[in-house]
């Protein structure tokens, strides 16, 4: 994702608007998160951010895909034992000889057995099988429950990163509305100095202070915006959703 940002500002008051580019490969969308506009009001309610959380967080996709997995394993223990079940059918044929006369045909052993079918079921059991079937069933319906009761400490730990990250969101928001107040202050303060140097009202020196003042609100002005810049990323990434489709339609 790239983020620009780009604050301007009026004689009237100081204005800004913060401008992301294009996120999650959606081509030509671009958000605009007013400075002056409360985060709040802009983004979704916090009660729906947390279930579009809970629903997109890869961190909760990733849990959930290993409880599938721990019920796979469930499943399988308990159909294990299975493997020791053997089926078979065949047909045979022969004279009945044995059958109709009762006495053997010593030419032809074989087809003394009466046709029919035959199927059945050949069953070998291990002692391991009889005996350690329901322990192990039990550890893989642990490891299951483990997997679900993780998702669950999961979910309470992306909720009080939600609310941390939501609440330096504001923060940042409200600090960096002040710190262009005070941006556009200095900057009016410097285009006065530079009039009033060329006009010889002041000194060299009183310029070179002006200038230092801008300059230093400049920079903490310009932290305060990667600030809030960084937390807006944050919480993007810990939703799991672009941030275009948290906003209030």
């Amino acid at each position: 994702m790239f983020f620009t940002l780009s604050a301007t500002a009026q004689n009237t008051g100081a204005r800004g608007m913060v401008a992301f580019g294009r996120s999650a490969g959606l081509p030509g969308d671009t958000l605009y998160l007013d400075v002056n506009q409360d985060i709040a009001t802009q983004l979704l309610p916090f009660d729906q951010l947390l279930k579009v959380a809970m629903a997109y967080s890869p961190l909760v996709k990733y849990q959930r895909s290993l409880v599938n997995v721990a019920e796979a394993g469930t499943s399988v223990s308990k159909s294990q034992i299975m493997q020791n079940l053997n089926g078979f059918g065949n047909y045979s044929w022969g004279n009945q000889s044995l059958v109709t006369t009762g006495i053997p045909d010593q030419t032809n052993p074989l087809g003394q057995i009466a046709n029919g079918y035959r199927v059945g079921i050949d069953a070998r059991i291990s002692l391991y099988d009889l005996f350690g079937r329901k322990h192990q069933i039990r550890q893989a319906q642990a490891t299951q429950r483990a997997a679900e009761l993780q998702v669950d400490v999961l979910e309470l730990q992306i909720k009080q990163q939600l609310i941390t990250i939501y609440q330096d969101m504001i923060t940042a928001q409200q600090m960096l509305k002040i710190r262009l107040i005070d941006e556009q202050a200095s900057l009016t303060a410097y285009r006065l100095a530079e009039l009033d140097l060329q006009k010889g009202r002041i000194t060299a020196g009183a310029m070179a202070s002006i200038t230092t003042q801008y300059v230093q609100t400049r920079a903490i002005s310009e932290q305060v915006k990667g600030d809030f810049l960084k937390n807006v990323h944050f919480f993007e990434a810990l939703m799991g959703v672009p941030i275009q489709r948290l906003k209030r339609i």
